[in-house]
Order: C-alpha cells, then structure tokens, then sequence
C-alpha cells in the first residue's frame, strides 16, 4: 500500500516532487503545509505539477500533523526545518530534509535528534545534488583523514548571496573563488547553495574539520560538485556534473530526485 506522504511548501523542488510521486503512483495520499493564507495559491500552482484535488493543503501545522503521514518530505528552507522539523519528528513522522544546511545549527540538530528519539522516528538526509556518500560514510568508519570540498556553479546561480559582494558576478570572464572555510560557514553564509557541504559534513569528518571551497565560473553552465576523501580504508575523488533544475538554477535536478527516492526506498522490497 503507498504511504501517505505530507509535503512542506511548494516551490521548485516541491513542484517537482509532487510529479515524482504521482507518476510512481496516481493513488498516493498526498498532504501539504505552506504558510498561512497561501492555501489557494499553493493549489493552484502544484495543481499542474499533478497534485491530486482530494491531496489536503493546509496552513495549519497541527492539523498537518494529525492527518498522521507516514514521512514528510521538507522542501521549504531552513526556517520550516527550525519551524516544524521537531513537532514531525516528536510525532513519530520521519522526516526527509532537503535544507541540509540547516544543521550547520548545532543546537537545532541536537534538539532534531532528541525528538525523533522521543518520537521514534528518522531525520532523513538525502544525499541532494552529491554522490558518493555511502563510500564516505563507511569510509568514516575506518578513520577520516580529510574531506574537502569543491562546487562551481556558474555566475548567475550565485546571485542573491554573498558572492555578490566580493564578485561582480555579471563581469566575470574566469573561474573565480569567492569562498573558503569550514562545511558550517558555508552553509549558514549560503543556505540555499551549499547543502551538499552539509551533507558531506554530517556523513564525514563533521561541520568544522570539512573544508570547503565554492566558485562562480562562467565557463560552466552546470553545476559541478567534487570531493575528496582520504582514510585508513579508502582514498577517493568523486565529481558531478549536475543538471541544473529548470525550476531554479540555484538547485540540481538530481537534490529532488534524491528525495523522491528516499521516500520511495521505504515502501521497497529491496532498497540499493
């Protein structure tokens, strides 16, 4: 039976999400929170991305909570994760984040962790716009020497952030850095451009000994993530190519994918 999946917000990548899981299954029970007063709005925009009419858009996060989903997928920022992640997970939903960055808080990843304790329930981290996390992960298990992290993306996906000031991002007819530092500077200075630095702090050496590099390129029209890793069992270098979502160019097309198959793995009779 498909499980009942609760959505929070409806932006690019909850858009896309939407039309993941109704072509898996026309018949998903599909829930979403969004701000009070949007209700109308959120319909009509995720109603072409194939939102079903009998699908419950709310503002209330009670009432998005008692209609008991099985897994809810955060597609709204870092302020839903601080805003609803402890009150789904407390109640024994698991909880898929695609904000990673938002545990760059260590507070908030702490107080994350105790409720789905209390909950017994799952913070979820997908592995976004990266791959190779499962190598790094079992790798962490023999001893991390250093992880360090690459993402270019081009000028304009940059826009909006920081770069700006220490850039002129329109001008730029080289590869220029504009960044570097530990996972946590980079994700709490770019919340919406260096989850991926999130994600491979969680999975590696954590937020502080990750270190970080990010680039404004215009020779690239893509996003490219590269990591390093070496430990006492494996050396490795991994590099992506992501496809930028035609959504957003902030996001790559492969960050919902990931969460359409974190939800997608739980009803599976075999997960890879």
């Amino acid at each position: 039976m498909s499980q009942h999946v609760g959505i929070i917000g409806f932006g690019a990548i909850a858009q896309d999400l939407v039309g993941l899981l109704i072509d898996d299954d026309a018949a998903r029970p599909l829930s979403v929170l969004v701000r009070p007063g949007r209700e109308a709005e959120a319909r009509k925009t995720l109603g072409p991305c194939g939102l079903p009419e009998a699908a419950r858009i709310t503002g209330d996060p009670e009432a998005f909570v008692a209609g008991a989903p099985d897994v809810v997928a955060e597609c709204a920022g870092h302020e839903a994760v601080a805003a609803y992640g402890a009150r789904i997970l407390g109640a024994g939903i698991d909880l898929v984040a695609a904000s990673v960055g938002a545990l760059a808080d260590a507070a908030q990843l702490d107080a994350l962790k105790a409720a789905a304790r209390r909950g017994g329930a799952q913070l979820v981290i997908p592995t976004g716009a990266i791959g190779g996390i499962d190598a790094l992960s079992a790798a962490r298990l023999s001893g991390l020497s250093s992880v360090r992290y690459t993402g270019r993306k081009p000028p304009q996906a940059w826009a909006g952030t920081p770069a700006e000031a220490a850039l002129d991002l329109g001008a730029l007819k080289a590869p220029a850095t504009f960044f570097e530092g530990s996972a946590r500077e980079a994700a709490q200075a770019y919340p919406r451009n260096a989850n991926v630095a999130a994600t491979l702090a969680l999975a590696g050496l954590g937020m502080e000994a990750t270190e970080v590099r990010l680039v404004a390129d215009p020779t690239l029209a893509e996003n490219v993530h590269e990591f390093h890793l070496v430990s006492a069992a494996l050396d490795a270098t991994i590099r992506l190519v992501g496809k930028p979502s035609p959504r957003n160019p902030k996001t790559s097309q492969t960050t919902v994918l990931s969460i359409a198959r974190a939800i997608l793995n739980r009803e599976a009779a075999m997960v890879i």
